[in-house]
């Protein structure tokens, strides 16, 4: 079928779900951000269990940033919507876009070669944008939620500062997605989604500056971090398309519960019919039957 090219449209006013349609006046109300003391606490915090394992998580609201790429505007669509239709505990999404970063001189790097989206290093200042305070997480836009995201904040660990799938992933391809140039480095795809400890000492060194000169590899293999301070999450919250496999005999235990079209979406031609394709096309076509219902609304009123 023939995918639409949309914009991005206002965000659904819900009680417990609260999206940004547009960055500005968060990253306004960040660009003269004071870092907090350090081990600074949210005002109100409700503890999670999982595991055995306890953590503290922003009791009104937890924050997900995704990266945003016009390119895949569609993406970053369906990717919000699938986070917001399965979520049970309040959440906030955030576009990070680079055009309102750069205006509020929040990063200034020239774009390199390889940077295949608009958030290759973007996507480092999630600490920063929160605060430096309580659990954030961010995500690339190519992700599908599948399940409840209070599932994964179950498995905040605050012995950690950052918390990912730690994949083995060494793609064979020289390009991906609309002919962006397929890069190959250690711990590849860990940054794609990751749980910040915000207010981890740390991680106190994400801030403009240092996102806006430091190297890729330093950025992408979490080099400011030892290693005992990089948690493990099930790969099922990182299913890599074409890499991943569901086991049959452990469904349970291997099916996505997040699917990253790492390579391409079916929202790019060459890749419409990729492993769970079909599940990707239902929620675009749900979230873009939404989207018209409250176009219509909105007219009648």
């Amino acid at each position: 079928m023939d995918l639409p090219s949309i914009t991005v449209i206002s965000a659904q006013s819900e009680t417990i779900h609260r999206t940004a349609r547009d960055t500005s006046s968060f990253l306004h109300s960040v660009s003269k951000l004071q870092p907090p003391a350090t081990g600074a606490a949210c005002a109100a915090r409700v503890a999670f269990e999982g595991e055995g394992r306890t953590s503290e998580c922003d009791a009104q609201q937890f924050k997900i940033f995704i990266g945003y790429d016009p390119r895949e505007d569609l993406a970053f669509e369906v990717c919000r919507h699938s986070l917001l239709k399965r979520s049970t505990i309040p959440v906030e999404v955030i576009p990070i876009r680079q055009p309102d970063l750069r205006r509020d001189g929040l990063y200034w790097r020239d774009r390199g070669p390889t940077e295949s989206t608009e958030f290759s290093f973007t996507r480092f200042l999630t600490p920063y944008l929160a605060g430096f305070t309580g659990w954030a997480m961010f995500v690339d836009c190519d992700f599908l939620y599948t399940a409840d995201i209070k599932e994964l904040t179950a498995l905040i660990d605050d012995r950690y500062a950052v918390m990912c799938v730690k994949h083995e992933y060494a793609p064979k391809e020289s390009t991906k997605m609309d002919g962006a140039v397929q890069t190959v480095y250690p711990r590849k795809n860990w940054s794609s989604m990751v749980l910040y400890n915000c207010g981890h000492p740390k991680n106190r060194v994400l801030t403009p500056d240092l996102v806006s000169s430091q190297t890729g590899a330093y950025l992408h293999r979490f080099m400011w971090l030892d290693d005992d301070e990089i948690g493990e999450i099930p790969f099922v919250w990182n299913y890599l398309v074409g890499h991943n496999r569901v086991d049959e005999n452990d469904r349970e235990g291997t099916y996505p519960r997040a699917v990253h079209y790492t390579m391409g979406g079916p929202w790019f031609d060459g890749w419409k019919d990729c492993e769970f394709a079909e599940l990707w096309v239902g929620e675009m076509e749900e979230y873009l039957k939404e989207r018209q219902q409250k176009k219509t609304a909105e007219a009648v009123v």
